[in-house]
């Protein structure tokens, strides 16, 4: 079996959920299931990244249909490549990731020390103690001992904790995590639910390429970050092959999912989508597939961004078809564009220009902001 390259975009775009308008009856549980995960950032440059995935999904979404969730145990939140929320009911296929952060985080002496293990256990007996705590509710800073570790003693240790699944989030509050003690906040049925390794990494394989459609071996690890490339392509042994071609006309094989079928033509509604969605968390996948190079340049110095701090790709229909950067003025009400840049070989006519004019009051009105104003060269 092969694709074009036209179909293997349309897959892509399908199975992320960015195939279908963006409208109709809000299922936030079902989006995220969909996805898998849905990674959570503090950044709120305009809505923070969790929102503005699931808005780009259905835009009748609002943010506060999402934290009620979490505390109601629906979902849980643990590391996936980043922070993320997760379906609660994959909390027994989670067992081994807990297992693996723990002893990832645990490598350093200081939770060999004496200071470590002393923070450890004052911290999970205040919590058992007093019950959900945030970081505001303790106190320690980097003294003589613990200069040569970057976080003070208290957020190391419900770091180390939490990794390991013996603390979980019991709820936010203004985005602030509260940490209580894992029998408190998993299920008894799903805490106490053991399900021996191999099935795990089955589970975690077979999902992943689920939602991939087709992907690597190092792509379906990558997905949840749970399991090792090694494992992965282990796993996939003896799994359907496809033919897929890229953007600049190559041929790479993948492994297929199952139920990999006929890919719907997108909507062709132009779409802002967040830095950290996961249609392009994947850089060179995402170049390999649309030709669309981006990055996120948060974290580069302003001298050396090629774009802007906090630029949105925008896809329209199964294509790619520029970048803009955006800002909230809260005060003033407003949504600020300060960059803009058409992608090359892209023509920008009235009707394209008029589409991404709608998106941005859609996206305005999203987080209550009246007007937009174009500052962009």
């Amino acid at each position: 079996m092969r694709l074009t390259n036209l179909e293997a975009r349309r897959l892509w775009l399908d199975r992320h959920g960015l195939s279908a308008p963006p409208l109709g009856a809000v299922d936030v549980m079902g989006m995220i299931r969909s996805l898998g995960f849905v990674q959570i950032d503090s950044v709120r440059n305009v809505t923070r990244a969790h929102h503005h995935t699931l808005w780009s999904r259905n835009q009748n979404y609002r943010e506060a249909m999402l934290w009620p969730l979490l505390a109601e145990r629906q979902l849980f939140e643990h590391f996936t490549h980043d922070a993320s929320l997760i379906p609660m009911e994959y909390l027994p296929m989670w067992r081994r990731q807990f297992t693996r952060m723990g002893k990832y985080v645990a490598k350093s002496e200081w939770f060999n020390s004496k200071l470590g293990q002393r923070s450890i256990n004052d911290i999970k007996a205040r919590i058992e103690a007093e019950g959900p705590l945030s970081t505001q509710a303790f106190s320690s800073k980097l003294d003589a001992e613990s200069k040569t570790w970057a976080l003070p003693p208290h957020k190391r240790a419900l770091d180390k904790m939490w990794y390991a699944g013996e603390l979980a989030t019991s709820h936010r509050k203004n985005f602030i995590k509260f940490y209580d003690v894992a029998e408190r906040v998993f299920p008894a049925y799903l805490h106490k639910d053991y399900r021996p390794e191999e099935a795990q990494i089955d589970w975690l394989c077979t999902e992943a390429l689920h939602r991939l459609g087709f992907a690597s071996a190092s792509e379906i690890a990558k997905f949840w970050d749970a399991v090792s490339v090694k494992e992965a392509r282990e796993w996939a042994e003896g799994q359907a092959e496809i033919e897929l071609e890229t953007a600049d006309g190559s041929v790479v094989r993948a492994f297929k999912a199952p139920d990999l079928g006929a890919a719907p033509k997108p909507a062709i509604r132009l779409r802002i989508l967040n830095p950290f969605d996961p249609a392009i968390r994947d850089r060179t996948r995402l170049k390999r597939l649309f030709g669309f190079e981006y990055r996120n340049e948060m974290f580069v110095p302003k001298a050396k961004r090629h774009f802007g701090y906090y630029v949105y790709p925008l896809q329209e229909g199964s294509q790619f078809v520029g970048r803009i950067e955006l800002k909230a003025d809260r005060k003033a009400s407003l949504l600020r564009v300060t960059g803009f840049w058409p992608e090359t070989g892209v023509k920008w006519g009235a009707a394209r220009q008029a589409k991404l004019d709608a998106e941005l009051v859609r996206f305005g009105r999203f987080v209550g902001l009246k007007s937009i104003e174009w500052s962009a060269a």
